[in-house]
Formats: structure tokens, sequence, C-alpha cells
């Protein structure tokens, strides 16, 4: 990690940065802004709920330009489902109706999630948490996604989180390299994606 980056809590000042983020590395880490006529859709999905409801676990780096990264997640997914459920969703849902059917637009695939909901897969249970980081070009191969990766975890295991899941795309190449090097482990493939687990010891207690 370079001096020009630092590395910080996320603020309630960043949330407009993060949907940047979002959607400027929503195609498989790949600029996305072509692809949606609404710009915060991605954003709604994966970085809001996460700012807005649990802002404990979110980290950004940033630089003289502003904020170019953040990890975004949660200590206990099925807590955080339930609270996705009660304070995050029923808003968007009252705002974004349901797409037509025959609509196969990215827009469309963001509303039907947003209507789907999140519910964490049952093979990640012993895994409970989990996370999104995304970081802009620029701030790329400087050691910033180990960075927060590392005050993630530390964060959450302090929370007592015991294990961590993630997504990333099945062509993701370089982001499985990322996180095999960052010691998780993949446990399914599926169509679409891989899913990666990574087990984590207890925080040793002060003075041992």
């Amino acid at each position: 990690m370079t001096d020009e980056f630092r590395i910080r809590s996320f603020a309630p000042d960043d949330i407009d940065a993060l949907y940047a983020i979002c959607l400027a590395t929503g195609n498989d880490g790949d600029d996305a802004r072509q692809m949606y006529a609404d710009p915060r859709l991605v954003g709604e999905v994966y970085a809001g709920p996460y700012a807005v409801l649990e802002p404990a676990s979110c980290f950004v780096t940033e630089d003289a330009q502003g904020v170019c990264g953040y990890v975004v997640g949660t200590a206990d997914s099925r807590s955080f489902a339930d609270h996705c459920e009660r304070d995050w969703y029923p808003a968007l849902r009252r705002r974004h109706p349901l797409p037509a059917v025959d609509d196969t637009s990215p827009d469309a695939r963001m509303l039907r999630a947003i209507h789907r909901g999140y519910r964490p897969d049952p093979d990640v249970a012993p895994f409970p948490a989990h996370l999104h980081i995304d970081l802009l070009p620029h701030a790329r191969g400087r050691g910033l996604g180990t960075a927060l990766l590392q005050r993630f975890v530390d964060c959450i295991r302090a929370r007592g989180a015991t294990g961590v899941h993630l997504q990333t795309g099945l062509h993701s190449r370089h982001a499985q390299r990322f996180y095999e090097r960052n010691g998780f482990a993949v446990l399914k493939r599926d169509a679409r994606a891989v899913t990666y687990v990574m087990r984590l010891a207890p925080k040793p207690a002060a003075g041992t």
C-alpha cells in the first residue's frame, strides 16, 4: 500500500461514492455504467444495505481524488437478511415495481433481486459473515484490496464471526486469484459464480 492512499472507516458522506464505485465495477470488475438505465440499482443491492444497516463493518480507501474503493459486509448473514427485509427492501419495492416477465435487461435483473431479497445460502452456514469488495482501476495492484480485507476480517472476528464467505463471477480470474492468495478456498461453483469460504480463528485474548 502506498502513502498516497489511506484506509478508514466508512462515513455517511461516502454513500454516493460507494454507489458510483459499485456501478463502475459492476460488470465482473469492469465498468457497468453503460449497462444500466438506472445508475443506482446495482448499489441498492450490493452496497447500500451494508452502508446503511451495518456501517461499522464498512471501510473505504481514498486518495486525493476521493474514495476509490471499499469493503462492505456483515458478521452475521442471517441477521442481516432479516434486517434488510424489515428496513431496506420494502421502500425499494414500493418505488420499483417488478419488471415485465420478458424483460431481460440488467435493470430488470437488479429489480428482481430487490424483490427476491437476500437470503444466505444454507451451504455457507458455517461461514456466517460475508463481504463485497471493489476498487477503481487506479487503486488496484497496490495492496489496498488485501488491506481492506484485513480490516474487515479483524472487525468481524472481534464481533464473534467464525467464518466468512463471498461470491465472485465464474470468469473473474483476477478476483479468484486475489481471494485464493488471501486464504479463501472454493466451496462450490455454479453456472455463474464461485463461492469462496474462509474459517476465522478466534481473536486472541488481550495479554496472550
